[in-house]
Protein backbone atom coordinates (compact mmCIF):
# COMPACT_ATOMS: atom_id res chain seq x y z
CA UNK A 1 0.00 0.00 0.00
CA UNK A 2 3.01 2.40 0.81
CA UNK A 3 4.63 1.79 -2.67
CA UNK A 4 0.65 2.69 -4.40
CA UNK A 5 0.40 5.59 -2.57
CA UNK A 6 3.94 6.99 -3.23
CA UNK A 7 3.03 5.92 -7.31
CA UNK A 8 0.17 8.09 -6.88
CA UNK A 9 2.09 11.08 -5.41
CA UNK A 10 4.93 10.99 -8.20
CA UNK A 11 2.17 11.33 -10.95
CA UNK A 12 0.18 13.87 -9.05
CA UNK A 13 3.08 15.90 -8.84
CA UNK A 14 4.10 16.19 -12.38
CA UNK A 15 0.70 15.79 -13.60
CA UNK A 16 -0.46 19.23 -11.03
CA UNK A 17 2.61 20.58 -10.88
CA UNK A 18 3.24 20.93 -14.44
CA UNK A 19 0.60 20.31 -16.83
CA UNK A 20 -2.59 20.86 -15.31
CA UNK A 21 -1.97 24.49 -13.97
CA UNK A 22 -0.40 25.27 -17.45
CA UNK A 23 -3.76 24.07 -19.23
CA UNK A 24 -6.78 25.19 -17.16
CA UNK A 25 -5.44 28.10 -16.12
CA UNK A 26 -4.47 28.97 -20.41
CA UNK A 27 -7.69 27.23 -21.82
CA UNK A 28 -10.06 29.08 -19.09
CA UNK A 29 -8.43 32.71 -20.15
CA UNK A 30 -8.84 31.40 -24.05
CA UNK A 31 -12.31 30.45 -23.86
CA UNK A 32 -12.88 34.16 -21.43
CA UNK A 33 -11.81 36.47 -24.12
CA UNK A 34 -12.79 34.23 -26.95
CA UNK A 35 -16.66 33.88 -25.20
CA UNK A 36 -16.24 37.77 -24.68
CA UNK A 37 -16.54 37.51 -20.75
CA UNK A 38 -19.64 35.24 -21.20
CA UNK A 39 -19.79 34.00 -17.48
CA UNK A 40 -19.74 37.73 -16.38
CA UNK A 41 -22.05 39.24 -18.76
CA UNK A 42 -24.74 36.89 -18.42
CA UNK A 43 -25.01 36.95 -14.68
CA UNK A 44 -28.78 38.30 -14.40
CA UNK A 45 -29.47 35.99 -17.24
CA UNK A 46 -27.94 32.75 -15.38
CA UNK A 47 -30.79 33.67 -12.42
CA UNK A 48 -33.73 34.69 -14.40
CA UNK A 49 -33.40 31.28 -16.50
CA UNK A 50 -32.67 28.80 -13.65
CA UNK A 51 -36.49 29.21 -12.30
CA UNK A 52 -37.44 29.19 -16.16
CA UNK A 53 -41.21 27.65 -15.41
CA UNK A 54 -41.80 27.81 -19.71
CA UNK A 55 -39.41 24.86 -20.54
CA UNK A 56 -42.39 22.15 -21.36
CA UNK A 57 -41.99 20.14 -24.75
CA UNK A 58 -45.44 19.51 -26.84
CA UNK A 59 -45.21 16.15 -25.36
CA UNK A 60 -44.88 16.50 -21.90
CA UNK A 61 -42.26 16.91 -19.78
CA UNK A 62 -39.44 14.70 -19.97
CA UNK A 63 -36.14 15.52 -18.33
CA UNK A 64 -35.68 17.30 -14.97
CA UNK A 65 -36.87 21.07 -14.71
CA UNK A 66 -33.58 23.95 -14.78
CA UNK A 67 -33.40 23.93 -10.92
CA UNK A 68 -33.11 20.31 -10.62
CA UNK A 69 -30.73 20.04 -12.72
CA UNK A 70 -28.46 22.74 -11.45
CA UNK A 71 -29.35 20.68 -8.17
CA UNK A 72 -28.13 17.40 -9.28
CA UNK A 73 -24.84 19.31 -10.38
CA UNK A 74 -24.76 21.07 -7.60
CA UNK A 75 -24.87 18.05 -4.76
CA UNK A 76 -21.97 16.99 -6.79
CA UNK A 77 -19.80 19.97 -6.24
CA UNK A 78 -20.86 20.77 -3.00
CA UNK A 79 -19.61 18.54 -0.32
CA UNK A 80 -16.28 17.65 0.88
CA UNK A 81 -14.27 20.03 -1.23
CA UNK A 82 -15.97 23.00 0.28
CA UNK A 83 -15.33 21.66 3.61
CA UNK A 84 -12.75 19.09 4.05
CA UNK A 85 -10.74 20.27 0.35
CA UNK A 86 -10.59 23.98 1.63
CA UNK A 87 -9.34 23.06 5.01
CA UNK A 88 -6.29 20.49 3.45
CA UNK A 89 -5.69 23.30 0.95
CA UNK A 90 -5.26 25.77 3.33
CA UNK A 91 -2.68 23.62 5.83
CA UNK A 92 -0.79 22.54 3.38
CA UNK A 93 -0.58 25.42 0.75
CA UNK A 94 -1.36 28.35 3.01
CA UNK A 95 -3.85 31.45 2.92
CA UNK A 96 -2.53 31.66 -0.58
CA UNK A 97 -3.82 28.67 -2.24
CA UNK A 98 -7.50 30.47 -1.18
CA UNK A 99 -6.78 33.13 -4.05
CA UNK A 100 -5.69 30.46 -6.44
CA UNK A 101 -9.08 28.57 -5.26
CA UNK A 102 -10.87 31.84 -6.57
CA UNK A 103 -9.27 32.25 -9.95
CA UNK A 104 -9.68 28.79 -11.06
CA UNK A 105 -14.02 29.42 -10.22
CA UNK A 106 -13.43 32.91 -12.11
CA UNK A 107 -11.63 31.42 -15.61
CA UNK A 108 -13.29 27.89 -15.36
CA UNK A 109 -16.52 29.53 -15.87
CA UNK A 110 -16.00 29.54 -19.30
CA UNK A 111 -15.15 26.40 -19.88
CA UNK A 112 -18.29 24.97 -18.05
CA UNK A 113 -20.74 27.69 -19.71
CA UNK A 114 -18.70 25.49 -23.02
CA UNK A 115 -19.28 22.24 -21.71
CA UNK A 116 -22.52 22.33 -20.34
CA UNK A 117 -24.07 24.46 -23.61
CA UNK A 118 -22.41 21.00 -25.31
CA UNK A 119 -24.15 18.53 -23.35
CA UNK A 120 -27.96 20.29 -24.21
CA UNK A 121 -26.67 20.75 -27.58
CA UNK A 122 -26.07 16.82 -28.69
CA UNK A 123 -28.39 15.48 -25.80
CA UNK A 124 -30.21 12.45 -26.63
CA UNK A 125 -33.98 11.93 -26.09
CA UNK A 126 -34.96 8.41 -24.06
CA UNK A 127 -38.18 7.66 -23.11
CA UNK A 128 -38.86 9.97 -19.95
CA UNK A 129 -35.56 11.59 -19.55
CA UNK A 130 -32.31 12.71 -21.59
CA UNK A 131 -28.36 11.92 -21.67
CA UNK A 132 -26.13 13.61 -22.83
CA UNK A 133 -22.41 14.75 -21.40
CA UNK A 134 -18.93 14.79 -22.44
CA UNK A 135 -18.55 10.86 -23.89
CA UNK A 136 -21.82 12.17 -26.19
CA UNK A 137 -20.30 14.84 -27.58
CA UNK A 138 -17.70 13.23 -28.13
CA UNK A 139 -19.29 10.72 -30.44
CA UNK A 140 -21.91 12.87 -32.02
CA UNK A 141 -19.18 16.19 -32.54
CA UNK A 142 -16.25 15.15 -32.61
CA UNK A 143 -17.23 11.56 -34.41
CA UNK A 144 -15.13 9.89 -31.99
CA UNK A 145 -17.01 7.53 -30.21
CA UNK A 146 -13.88 5.71 -28.77
CA UNK A 147 -12.59 8.52 -27.00
CA UNK A 148 -16.12 8.82 -25.51
CA UNK A 149 -15.93 5.57 -24.63
CA UNK A 150 -12.50 6.51 -22.83
CA UNK A 151 -13.94 9.38 -21.12
CA UNK A 152 -17.16 6.97 -19.74
CA UNK A 153 -15.05 4.91 -18.17
CA UNK A 154 -13.30 7.36 -16.95
CA UNK A 155 -15.65 9.47 -15.54
CA UNK A 156 -17.55 6.25 -13.96
CA UNK A 157 -14.55 5.12 -12.50
CA UNK A 158 -13.19 8.96 -11.06
CA UNK A 159 -17.21 10.22 -9.45
CA UNK A 160 -18.91 7.07 -9.37
CA UNK A 161 -16.36 4.87 -7.53
CA UNK A 162 -13.46 6.79 -6.07
CA UNK A 163 -14.79 10.22 -5.18
CA UNK A 164 -17.28 8.19 -3.40
CA UNK A 165 -15.02 7.21 -1.41
CA UNK A 166 -13.77 10.22 -0.74
CA UNK A 167 -16.68 11.09 0.39
CA UNK A 168 -17.48 8.52 2.66
CA UNK A 169 -13.90 9.12 3.90
CA UNK A 170 -14.74 12.36 5.02
CA UNK A 171 -18.41 11.66 6.79
CA UNK A 172 -16.53 9.09 8.47
CA UNK A 173 -13.64 11.06 9.93
CA UNK A 174 -16.35 13.56 11.00
CA UNK A 175 -18.14 11.39 12.96
CA UNK A 176 -14.94 9.95 14.59
CA UNK A 177 -13.89 13.45 15.92
CA UNK A 178 -17.95 14.08 16.97
CA UNK A 179 -19.47 11.21 17.84
CA UNK A 180 -16.55 8.17 18.44
CA UNK A 181 -18.26 6.30 15.98
CA UNK A 182 -16.54 3.29 14.60
CA UNK A 183 -15.24 3.18 10.68
CA UNK A 184 -17.55 -0.07 10.51
CA UNK A 185 -20.22 1.42 11.94
CA UNK A 186 -20.51 4.57 9.61
CA UNK A 187 -19.62 1.82 6.40
CA UNK A 188 -22.81 -0.24 6.90
CA UNK A 189 -25.06 3.38 7.89
CA UNK A 190 -23.55 4.70 4.64
CA UNK A 191 -23.93 2.04 2.38
CA UNK A 192 -27.70 1.35 3.48
CA UNK A 193 -28.55 4.55 2.66
CA UNK A 194 -27.02 5.03 -0.39
CA UNK A 195 -28.46 1.85 -1.46
CA UNK A 196 -31.93 3.07 -0.93
CA UNK A 197 -31.21 5.99 -3.31
CA UNK A 198 -29.39 4.42 -6.29
CA UNK A 199 -31.70 1.63 -6.57
CA UNK A 200 -34.58 3.86 -6.83
CA UNK A 201 -33.47 5.94 -10.22
CA UNK A 202 -32.97 9.62 -11.47
CA UNK A 203 -36.09 10.72 -10.40
CA UNK A 204 -35.97 9.83 -6.94
CA UNK A 205 -32.50 11.38 -7.20
CA UNK A 206 -33.36 14.71 -8.14
CA UNK A 207 -36.03 14.82 -5.58
CA UNK A 208 -33.23 14.34 -3.03
CA UNK A 209 -31.22 16.37 -3.93
CA UNK A 210 -33.39 19.47 -4.70
CA UNK A 211 -34.65 19.21 -1.39
CA UNK A 212 -31.39 18.47 0.17
CA UNK A 213 -28.95 20.86 -1.77
CA UNK A 214 -30.80 24.23 -0.95
CA UNK A 215 -31.35 23.41 2.83
CA UNK A 216 -28.13 22.34 3.61
CA UNK A 217 -26.52 25.08 1.50
CA UNK A 218 -28.36 27.86 3.01
CA UNK A 219 -27.92 26.83 6.83
CA UNK A 220 -24.31 26.69 6.38
CA UNK A 221 -23.71 30.19 4.79
CA UNK A 222 -25.95 31.61 7.47
CA UNK A 223 -23.53 29.93 10.16
CA UNK A 224 -20.52 31.38 8.19
CA UNK A 225 -22.16 34.81 7.51
CA UNK A 226 -22.56 34.96 11.37
CA UNK A 227 -18.89 33.52 11.94
CA UNK A 228 -18.27 36.12 9.87
CA UNK A 229 -19.46 39.36 11.34
CA UNK A 230 -18.12 38.16 14.62
CA UNK A 231 -14.82 38.72 13.08
CA UNK A 232 -15.86 41.27 10.88
CA UNK A 233 -12.85 43.78 12.02
CA UNK A 234 -10.41 40.78 11.08
CA UNK A 235 -11.58 40.91 7.43
CA UNK A 236 -9.33 42.76 5.77
CA UNK A 237 -6.09 41.39 7.86
CA UNK A 238 -7.35 37.85 6.36
CA UNK A 239 -7.71 38.81 2.75
CA UNK A 240 -4.18 40.84 3.13
CA UNK A 241 -3.20 37.29 4.08
CA UNK A 242 -4.82 35.26 1.33
CA UNK A 243 -3.43 37.87 -1.98
CA UNK A 244 0.02 37.90 -0.02
CA UNK A 245 0.47 34.09 0.50
CA UNK A 246 -0.60 34.08 -3.38
CA UNK A 247 2.31 36.24 -4.25
CA UNK A 248 4.16 36.98 -1.27
CA UNK A 249 8.28 37.05 -1.24
CA UNK A 250 8.20 35.34 1.93
CA UNK A 251 6.38 32.68 0.10
CA UNK A 252 8.50 31.84 -2.44
CA UNK A 253 11.35 32.21 -0.58
CA UNK A 254 9.91 29.64 1.69
CA UNK A 255 8.83 27.25 -0.84
CA UNK A 256 5.34 27.37 -0.12
CA UNK A 257 4.95 29.43 -3.05
CA UNK A 258 3.99 26.62 -5.30
CA UNK A 259 1.75 24.80 -3.17
CA UNK A 260 -0.01 27.49 -2.92
CA UNK A 261 -0.58 27.48 -6.55
CA UNK A 262 -1.02 23.54 -6.82
CA UNK A 263 -3.20 23.06 -3.74
CA UNK A 264 -5.74 26.24 -4.66
CA UNK A 265 -6.27 24.68 -8.14
CA UNK A 266 -6.06 21.07 -7.18
CA UNK A 267 -9.08 21.82 -4.39
CA UNK A 268 -10.89 24.16 -6.60
CA UNK A 269 -11.39 22.07 -9.64
CA UNK A 270 -12.23 19.33 -6.98
CA UNK A 271 -14.72 21.74 -5.48
CA UNK A 272 -16.20 23.52 -8.05
CA UNK A 273 -15.51 20.80 -11.57
CA UNK A 274 -15.70 23.87 -14.13
CA UNK A 275 -13.85 21.96 -17.61
CA UNK A 276 -13.59 18.55 -15.32
CA UNK A 277 -16.46 17.41 -17.64
CA UNK A 278 -18.75 15.99 -14.78
CA UNK A 279 -21.11 18.58 -14.53
CA UNK A 280 -22.56 18.68 -18.44
CA UNK A 281 -23.98 15.02 -17.25
CA UNK A 282 -26.50 16.76 -15.13
CA UNK A 283 -27.07 19.86 -17.90
CA UNK A 284 -28.21 17.30 -20.15
CA UNK A 285 -31.27 16.36 -18.20
CA UNK A 286 -32.51 19.62 -18.55
CA UNK A 287 -35.66 20.41 -20.38
CA UNK A 288 -34.83 23.96 -21.30
CA UNK A 289 -35.73 26.11 -24.51
CA UNK A 290 -32.06 26.73 -25.43
CA UNK A 291 -29.09 25.15 -24.74
CA UNK A 292 -27.53 28.25 -23.24
CA UNK A 293 -29.59 28.87 -20.82
CA UNK A 294 -28.54 25.35 -18.91
CA UNK A 295 -24.79 26.71 -19.73
CA UNK A 296 -25.40 29.64 -17.82
CA UNK A 297 -26.95 27.72 -15.02
CA UNK A 298 -23.93 25.52 -14.72
CA UNK A 299 -21.58 28.68 -14.29
CA UNK A 300 -23.82 29.96 -11.61
CA UNK A 301 -23.35 26.88 -9.63
CA UNK A 302 -19.15 27.09 -10.16
CA UNK A 303 -19.46 30.39 -8.58
CA UNK A 304 -21.64 29.53 -6.18
CA UNK A 305 -19.26 26.68 -5.04
CA UNK A 306 -16.26 28.24 -4.82
CA UNK A 307 -17.44 32.02 -4.76
CA UNK A 308 -19.51 31.67 -1.64
CA UNK A 309 -18.77 28.41 0.22
CA UNK A 310 -15.26 27.70 -0.43
CA UNK A 311 -14.52 31.20 0.23
CA UNK A 312 -16.58 31.45 3.77
CA UNK A 313 -15.08 28.50 4.86
CA UNK A 314 -11.34 29.57 4.13
CA UNK A 315 -12.73 32.85 5.81
CA UNK A 316 -13.36 30.90 8.98
CA UNK A 317 -10.59 28.82 9.18
CA UNK A 318 -8.22 31.81 8.40
CA UNK A 319 -9.54 33.87 11.08
CA UNK A 320 -9.74 31.01 13.56
CA UNK A 321 -5.77 30.18 13.40
CA UNK A 322 -6.74 27.02 13.19
CA UNK A 323 -4.69 25.98 10.29
CA UNK A 324 -1.90 27.39 12.57
CA UNK A 325 -2.47 25.57 15.96
CA UNK A 326 -3.86 22.41 14.48
CA UNK A 327 -1.87 18.86 15.02
CA UNK A 328 -0.43 16.96 12.30
CA UNK A 329 -2.70 14.10 12.44
CA UNK A 330 -5.55 16.17 11.86
CA UNK A 331 -7.45 15.69 8.70
CA UNK A 332 -9.04 17.65 6.50
CA UNK A 333 -13.18 18.16 7.65
CA UNK A 334 -11.06 17.65 11.46
CA UNK A 335 -9.23 21.21 11.04
CA UNK A 336 -12.76 22.67 9.95
CA UNK A 337 -14.52 21.18 13.04
CA UNK A 338 -11.56 22.60 14.61
CA UNK A 339 -12.17 26.27 13.28
CA UNK A 340 -15.89 26.37 14.08
CA UNK A 341 -15.46 25.05 17.42
CA UNK A 342 -12.72 27.86 18.29
CA UNK A 343 -15.54 30.35 17.36
CA UNK A 344 -18.61 28.74 18.71
CA UNK A 345 -17.82 26.31 20.74
CA UNK A 346 -18.10 21.95 21.16
CA UNK A 347 -21.98 22.02 20.06
CA UNK A 348 -20.04 23.43 16.40
CA UNK A 349 -18.26 20.31 16.10
CA UNK A 350 -21.59 18.33 16.24
CA UNK A 351 -23.24 20.89 13.33
CA UNK A 352 -20.51 20.77 10.93
CA UNK A 353 -20.61 16.25 11.32
CA UNK A 354 -24.21 16.61 10.54
CA UNK A 355 -23.49 19.25 7.69
CA UNK A 356 -21.03 17.40 6.01
CA UNK A 357 -22.45 14.30 6.14
CA UNK A 358 -25.64 16.52 4.10
CA UNK A 359 -23.24 17.71 2.10
CA UNK A 360 -20.91 14.63 1.51
CA UNK A 361 -23.69 12.01 1.26
CA UNK A 362 -25.69 14.46 -1.70
CA UNK A 363 -22.38 14.57 -3.55
CA UNK A 364 -22.48 10.30 -3.31
CA UNK A 365 -25.91 10.50 -5.05
CA UNK A 366 -24.67 13.14 -7.70
CA UNK A 367 -21.71 11.36 -8.20
CA UNK A 368 -23.44 7.92 -8.86
CA UNK A 369 -25.58 9.56 -11.60
CA UNK A 370 -22.69 10.88 -13.31
CA UNK A 371 -21.55 6.88 -13.65
CA UNK A 372 -24.65 5.97 -14.93
CA UNK A 373 -25.40 7.95 -17.69
CA UNK A 374 -21.99 7.02 -18.95
CA UNK A 375 -22.42 3.31 -18.50
CA UNK A 376 -25.23 3.54 -20.59
CA UNK A 377 -23.46 5.14 -23.10
CA UNK A 378 -21.35 2.48 -23.20
CA UNK A 379 -23.26 -0.19 -23.26
CA UNK A 380 -26.95 -0.08 -22.07
CA UNK A 381 -27.54 -3.12 -19.93
CA UNK A 382 -29.74 -4.07 -16.65
CA UNK A 383 -26.16 -6.14 -15.84
CA UNK A 384 -23.93 -3.68 -16.26
CA UNK A 385 -25.59 -1.49 -14.55
CA UNK A 386 -26.72 -3.75 -11.53
CA UNK A 387 -22.47 -4.33 -11.39
CA UNK A 388 -21.70 -0.43 -11.13
CA UNK A 389 -24.02 0.40 -8.28
CA UNK A 390 -22.75 -2.97 -6.18
CA UNK A 391 -19.30 -1.51 -7.10
CA UNK A 392 -20.69 2.24 -5.74
CA UNK A 393 -21.67 0.67 -2.67
CA UNK A 394 -18.48 -1.12 -2.01
CA UNK A 395 -16.16 1.91 -2.44
CA UNK A 396 -18.81 4.12 0.05
CA UNK A 397 -17.34 0.95 2.08
CA UNK A 398 -13.42 1.05 1.01
CA UNK A 399 -13.49 5.03 1.71
CA UNK A 400 -15.33 5.00 5.28
CA UNK A 401 -12.84 2.30 6.12
CA UNK A 402 -9.32 3.72 4.43
CA UNK A 403 -6.97 6.64 5.40
CA UNK A 404 -7.38 9.83 4.34
CA UNK A 405 -4.45 10.54 1.95
CA UNK A 406 -4.75 7.52 0.10
CA UNK A 407 -8.27 8.72 -1.04
CA UNK A 408 -7.45 12.38 -1.74
CA UNK A 409 -4.55 10.84 -4.08
CA UNK A 410 -6.61 8.25 -6.12
CA UNK A 411 -9.39 11.21 -6.43
CA UNK A 412 -6.03 13.89 -7.43
CA UNK A 413 -5.10 11.37 -10.19
CA UNK A 414 -8.09 10.12 -11.81
CA UNK A 415 -9.83 13.93 -11.55
CA UNK A 416 -7.29 15.27 -13.53
CA UNK A 417 -6.96 12.83 -16.28
CA UNK A 418 -10.45 13.30 -16.39
CA UNK A 419 -9.90 16.77 -17.22
CA UNK A 420 -7.72 16.71 -19.58
CA UNK A 421 -9.63 14.16 -22.25
CA UNK A 422 -12.69 16.65 -21.66
CA UNK A 423 -10.89 19.86 -22.22
CA UNK A 424 -9.60 18.59 -25.10
CA UNK A 425 -12.95 17.95 -26.70
CA UNK A 426 -14.47 21.42 -25.85
CA UNK A 427 -11.07 23.06 -27.08
CA UNK A 428 -12.03 21.31 -30.22
CA UNK A 429 -15.71 21.88 -30.32
CA UNK A 430 -16.20 25.34 -29.01
CA UNK A 431 -17.36 26.99 -32.23
CA UNK A 432 -19.73 25.32 -31.64
CA UNK A 433 -20.47 26.45 -28.67
CA UNK A 434 -19.82 29.94 -29.75
CA UNK A 435 -22.24 30.04 -32.10
CA UNK A 436 -25.12 28.58 -30.12
CA UNK A 437 -24.01 32.09 -27.30
CA UNK A 438 -24.59 34.08 -30.73
CA UNK A 439 -27.75 32.68 -31.59
CA UNK A 440 -28.98 32.94 -28.14
CA UNK A 441 -27.80 36.64 -27.96
CA UNK A 442 -29.67 37.50 -31.06
CA UNK A 443 -32.97 36.11 -29.58
CA UNK A 444 -32.37 38.31 -26.91
CA UNK A 445 -31.56 41.42 -28.95
CA UNK A 446 -34.61 40.71 -30.61
CA UNK A 447 -36.61 40.58 -27.56
CA UNK A 448 -37.28 37.07 -27.52
CA UNK A 449 -36.66 34.28 -24.90
CA UNK A 450 -34.74 32.32 -26.47
CA UNK A 451 -35.67 28.93 -28.86
CA UNK A 452 -33.74 26.46 -29.88
CA UNK A 453 -33.97 24.24 -33.28
CA UNK A 454 -31.31 22.30 -35.59
CA UNK A 455 -31.05 24.56 -38.40
CA UNK A 456 -30.37 27.45 -35.73
CA UNK A 457 -26.61 26.12 -36.60
CA UNK A 458 -26.25 25.23 -39.98
CA UNK A 459 -23.35 23.14 -40.66
CA UNK A 460 -23.34 21.14 -37.52
CA UNK A 461 -24.19 17.90 -37.43
CA UNK A 462 -24.54 14.88 -34.33
CA UNK A 463 -27.97 16.47 -32.75
CA UNK A 464 -30.49 13.95 -32.51
CA UNK A 465 -32.69 16.37 -30.53
CA UNK A 466 -33.68 19.88 -31.18
CA UNK A 467 -35.60 18.88 -33.83
CA UNK A 468 -38.17 21.25 -35.29
CA UNK A 469 -41.12 19.05 -34.58
CA UNK A 470 -39.42 18.32 -30.86
CA UNK A 471 -38.79 21.07 -28.51
CA UNK A 472 -40.63 23.28 -27.00
CA UNK A 473 -43.74 24.32 -29.67
CA UNK A 474 -46.05 25.81 -27.38
CA UNK A 475 -42.93 27.89 -26.09
CA UNK A 476 -41.96 29.23 -29.43
CA UNK A 477 -46.13 30.21 -29.93
CA UNK A 478 -46.12 31.92 -26.65
CA UNK A 479 -43.21 34.16 -28.44
CA UNK A 480 -44.77 34.47 -31.32
CA UNK A 481 -47.66 36.00 -29.40
CA UNK A 482 -46.01 38.30 -26.92
CA UNK A 483 -43.89 39.27 -29.83
CA UNK A 484 -47.33 40.40 -32.15
CA UNK A 485 -48.56 41.85 -29.06
CA UNK A 486 -45.51 44.12 -28.84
Amino acid sequence: METFERLLGYANDAMWGYILIAVLIGLGLWFTVKFQFVQFRYIPEMFRVLFDKRAISAEGKKGTSPFQAFTISTASRVGTGNLAGVASAIAIGGPGAVFWMWIVALVGGASSFIESTLAQVYKIPEKNQYRGGPAYYMEKGLKNRKLGIVFAITITFTYGLVFSSVQANTIRLAFEKSFAVEKWMMAAILTIIVALIIFGGLKRIAQVTQLIVPIMAIFYIILAVYILTLNFGALPEIFAMIFQGAFGLREVAGGTFGAAIMMGIKRGLFSNEAGMGSAPNAAATSEVTHPVKQGLIQTLGVFTDTLLICSATALIIISSGAHLSAPESMDGIQLTQAAFESQLGQWAVIFVAIAIFLFAFSSIIGNYYYGETNIEFIKNTPTGLFIYRIAVLLMVVFGAMAEFDIVWAMADLTMGIMALINLYAITRLSKVAFAAMKDYSRQKKEGKDPVFYQDHLPGVSGMEYWKREDPIKSHEKENETLNSRG
